[in-house]
């Protein structure tokens, strides 16, 4: 696969949509109780009664929709924390889900919880794919774990997804062989990231990031390859690092771009938005201006409601450089719903 990814026999079906950019991700709470020392999640949602769906903070039913549509999305990654820490909420939003864009709407599921009534009233809301996540202390001793009877006759897929510890690889082939043993669907293994979170947990591992231009940990993606080897009856995969930034991301980007850009932003090969700025005092005034003096047409012009500013086509406001009396710039900002800015040039500074 792209950006050193791999797998054996097949690819489950989220793997399948994340891989084109059309999957969202719906993060029902930031609660979860395992304590996995690797846990990369935010300070802002770790631990946190919060919901998002990428990066928009979820206020109501709609805006869940609104993201969903907003990257035309074929399928979900329901995730945490751990969503089973709020099964009612999870279980609710599977069903709107489905019942509104409609049962063939993919939808697969993370979870560090071992529990087989939560796991049938995952697959009566219309649950396709449940990911299990044990938590390192059993990958030797599985038998224990419950997750056998948990998942017995399910007919929904069912499959484990862990990081690739460099540490643990006995461990991570016990559990590999597990799985094969009861038959799972696949095993994911997840190129292991420092994070601002874990990175100090990470640290005392003895764990160090793998080059100056990565976040990944070295040894990691060694280890997953080695899983790749085993001599196992189902699929397992290694989803590296880099193909979460350069393939995944930057095609979910691509997919909003082109739902969320306005007639004068250029998108650019990354799928971020260019766009050129007009900072006024009044900017519908300085709209007029633009119109009345210089010709622009309205299409290629909107005030942003959230940011008050003025958008003008990058191309007609670098023709104009030096002909306005405002403070202008060019933007490079992500299309996604907390608009992160990438780069700013200033073309006139007013007076």
């Amino acid at each position: 696969m792209e950006a050193g990814s791999a797998y054996t026999r097949s690819l489950a079906k989220g793997c399948q949509l994340c891989r084109k950019g059309s999957k969202m991700v719906l993060l029902v709470t930031g609660e979860c109780y395992s304590g996995c020392f690797y846990c990369p999640l935010s300070e802002a949602k770790r631990g946190r009664r919060v919901a998002f769906a990428d990066e928009l903070a979820i206020r109501s039913d709609e805006d869940v929709l609104l993201e969903a549509r907003s990257i035309r999305a074929e399928g979900t990654g329901v995730t945490g924390g751990d969503p089973l820490e709020d099964l009612d909420e999870t279980v609710r939003y599977i069903r709107l889900l489905k019942s509104v864009l409609g049962d063939r709407h993919h939808v697969h599921l993370y979870t560090a919880t071992i529990d087989r009534g939560a796991y049938l009233r995952l697959q009566e809301a219309g649950l396709d794919e449940l990911r299990v996540h044990p938590p390192l202390r059993l990958w030797r001793t599985m038998d224990v774990s419950g997750l056998k009877r948990a998942v017995e006759g399910l007919s929904m897929k069912v499959g484990l997804e862990v990081p690739a510890l460099p540490e643990e690889e006995e461990a991570l082939e016990a559990l590999i062989r597990y799985a094969g043993s009861l038959g799972l669907d696949f095993v994911n293994l997840n190129e292991l990231e420092f994070s601002e979170t874990n990175f100090k947990a990470l640290e005392g591992k003895g764990l160090v990031v793998k080059s100056d231009t990565s976040s990944a940990a070295k040894g990691s993606e060694a280890t997953a390859k080695k899983m790749l080897r085993l001599d196992v009856p189902i699929p397992v995969h290694y989803c590296s690092s880099s193909f979460k930034d350069s393939v995944q991301l930057r095609r979910r980007l691509l997919r909003r771009a082109r739902s969320v850009a306005s007639k004068g932003d250029v998108i650019t090969e990354e799928g971020t938005l260019v766009k050129g700025v007009v900072e006024a005092e009044h900017a519908t005034e300085a709209m007029d201006l633009l119109r009345n003096e210089h010709g622009v047409p309205d299409s290629l012009m909107r005030v942003d409601g959230r940011s008050g500013r003025l958008e003008v086509a990058p191309w007609v406001l670098k023709e104009l450089e030096g002909r306005l009396p405002f403070d202008t710039y060019m933007i490079e900002e992500y299309p996604t719903a907390d608009r992160l800015e990438v780069e700013r040039e200033r073309l006139r500074k007013k007076g």
